[in-house]
């Protein structure tokens, strides 16, 4: 059977990641966050002072690139992949609100994008794969075969954000969330460099209203007839 590439993208918090995940792990493919490499550069900067006054300091993190290497490997007892930042677990560290009060700024970046994307269309030349972001039906894998672009209202986003964090016993404001989710919506569709936008050949698919195993049963299905087509 032939292995495809598959590029899943859409706005934040709408569980691209877990669906992502979900679906390769049942495939047999290799899944890679884009999302998290952003979040890793985002907490190096962080935790290396980049951010001045919550602007980043550009020429210091553009100094740094070639010093932040991101990885990802498979957690034995989950199966699930997990996030290294120059060989640091850090999957926890970049999930917290800190970080994602930060991170589109990074991710708007032009020499961040640039770098981070040379890294994922080398890991994905192999086919095989499935990787979910903003730009990777349009930019990283334009020539992918299944592409995906998922959608939900930024209320029922922020809601589903604050239960994961309480759910991680993280402290966590619904309103604050909110206004985190709708001010990464404006900037990932209005940044200059590759900015949030479905791509002409990508399904759309608004998760609003639908369960996990919904949108299982709906990517398995649109999986086939990729394969199969």
């Amino acid at each position: 059977m032939k292995k495809i590439t598959i590029a899943i993208d859409g706005y934040s918090s709408c569980g691209k990641s877990t669906m992502a995940k979900d679906l390769a792990r049942k495939i047999g493919y290799i899944y890679i966050d884009s999302g998290a490499m952003y979040r890793a550069v985002t907490l190096y900067s962080l935790e290396n002072g980049f951010f001045i006054e919550n602007a980043i300091d550009t020429a210091l993190l553009k100094a740094a690139m070639p010093d932040i290497h991101i990885s990802f490997e498979l957690n034995p007892d989950t199966q699930r992949p997990q996030t290294f930042l120059n060989g640091r677990n850090v999957e926890d560290a970049i999930r917290t609100m800190e970080v994602s009060s930060h991170v589109s700024p990074v991710a708007a970046l032009d020499f961040v994008r640039e770098a981070l994307v040379r890294q994922q269309q080398e890991m994905g030349k192999a086919k095989g794969i499935v990787m979910d972001g903003r730009d990777i039906g349009t930019v990283v894998f334009p020539d992918a075969e299944l592409k995906i672009f998922v959608t939900a209202s930024a209320e029922i986003r922020a809601q589903r954000r604050y239960d994961e964090l309480k759910k991680k016993g993280q402290e966590a404001s619904y309103e604050e969330i909110l206004a985190n989710v709708e001010e990464r919506d404006r900037i990932d569709q209005t940044r200059k460099v590759s900015p949030l936008r479905r791509a002409n050949d990508a399904i759309l698919l608004d998760n609003s209203h639908m369960s996990i195993d919904e949108q299982k049963e709906w990517l398995t299905e649109k999986f086939q007839a990729a394969i199969h087509g």
